[in-house]
C-alpha cells in the first residue's frame, strides 16, 4: 500500500537532507526524483552538490516537468520514492507558460500545474512504493513584487495543499528539525 510523507519548510530548513535520511532508512532501492533546471552556473554547482551527496546504489531520473505522466508511463522499480522538489517542478511549469514574468498566463500556467499535479497523485496513488516528496512553504514571506511571482506563490500554495491532503503525514521542517505538524486520514 502506498505511503505518502510530505516534508514541507522553509529554504534550507533541511527538508532535503530529512528526506534522504528517511529514504536511506527504509534499506530498499531508492529513486530520486529530482525536478531542478540546470539553467546557470549557480544552479549546476548546485545539482552538482546534491548529485554528490546520494549514495551510489540510488537510481536518479532528472524530471523538470510532465513527472506524473513519465512516472505513470515507467512506473518506478523502486521501494522508496523521493521527489525533490514540488517547488521547483511548480517553477518549471510557470516559466514554461510565463515566459514573460510580466505578463504571466494565469490560465496557461494554472492548467499545466493542476494537470501536472493530478498526474503526479495519481503516479502516487498507483504505486506500491513509500513516497517522499518535498516543498517550499511561500506562503509566510513577503508578497512577491512582480505578477509571474504571485502567481507561482497562489499556484505552489495549493499543490502543496493537494499533497499534505493526500498524505499520510506531513513534516514541517525548522531549523533541520522535523516537526510532524498532521495525518491525514483517508477513510
Amino acid at each position: 500500500m502506498t505511503e505518502l510523507t510530505f516534508i514541507i519548510g522553509g529554504a534550507r530548513s533541511g527538508k532535503s537532507s530529512y528526506a534522504e535520511r528517511l529514504a536511506a532508512q527504509q534499506n530498499g532501492r531508492v529513486l530520486y526524483v529530482a525536478t531542478a533546471q540546470a539553467l546557470d552556473e549557480e544552479m549546476r554547482a548546485r545539482i552538482a552538490a546534491h548529485q554528490r551527496k546520494r549514495p551510489e546504489g540510488w537510481q536518479t531520473r532528472e524530471l523538470s516537468a510532465d513527472v506524473g505522466r513519465q512516472l505513470l508511463a515507467e512506473p518506478p522499480q523502486a521501494d522508496v520514492v523521493l521527489i525533490d522538489c514540488l517547488t521547483l517542478l511548480v517553477s518549471n511549469l510557470v516559466l514554461k507558460a510565463s515566459p514573460d514574468v510580466d505578463h504571466p498566463d494565469e490560465p496557461a500556467a494554472t492548467a499545466l500545474v493542476q494537470a501536472e499535479t493530478d498526474e503526479l497523485l495519481k503516479a502516487i496513488q498507483s504505486s506500491a512504493a513509500r513516497w517522499l516528496v518535498v516543498s517550499n512553504e511561500v506562503g509566510q514571506g513577503l508578497v512577491p513584487a512582480y505578477p509571474a511571482g504571485r502567481l507561482y506563490r497562489d499556484l505552489l500554495g495549493w499543490v502543496n495543499q493537494r499533497f499534505a491532503q493526500a498524505a499520510d503525514e506531513v513534516i514541517w521542517m525548522v531549523a533541520g528539525i522535523p516537526v510532524p505538524i498532521g495525518e491525514y486520514r483517508k477513510d
